[in-house]
């Protein structure tokens, strides 16, 4: 039975610098941007804030929309953002929390 998995946004701030990825822990993986855990492009361009994200049923599932969605143009991916996450809040403890 596949886990809940996840693509998720990370920002630097509003209209800043994003980040995509995809996981099958959620929390964990946007601890470890917020913190700098691991070095890599979140940590030096910093990539704290979760600003998205879109639950799938399987990583498999996950990892697909990640990739269609990077070939997408930033302008698309704010629209996405922004169409969740007006605000651009921080959604950690939407998350994290519960």
């Amino acid at each position: 039975m596949e886990m809940p998995s996840y693509v998720y946004i990370m920002a630097s701030g509003r209209n800043g610098t994003i980040y995509m990825g995809s996981t099958d822990d959620l929390v964990r993986r946007a601890y470890e941007h917020r913190n700098g855990v691991i070095d890599g492009f979140t940590k030096r361009y910093g990539c704290k804030i979760l600003v998205w994200y879109e639950e799938h049923s399987e990583l498999a599932a996950a990892r697909l929309r990640e990739r269609q969605m990077k070939e997408w143009q930033r302008a698309w991916k704010l629209r996405e953002i922004e169409g969740m996450n007006p605000e651009w809040e921080d959604l950690f403890d939407r998350i994290a929390l519960p």
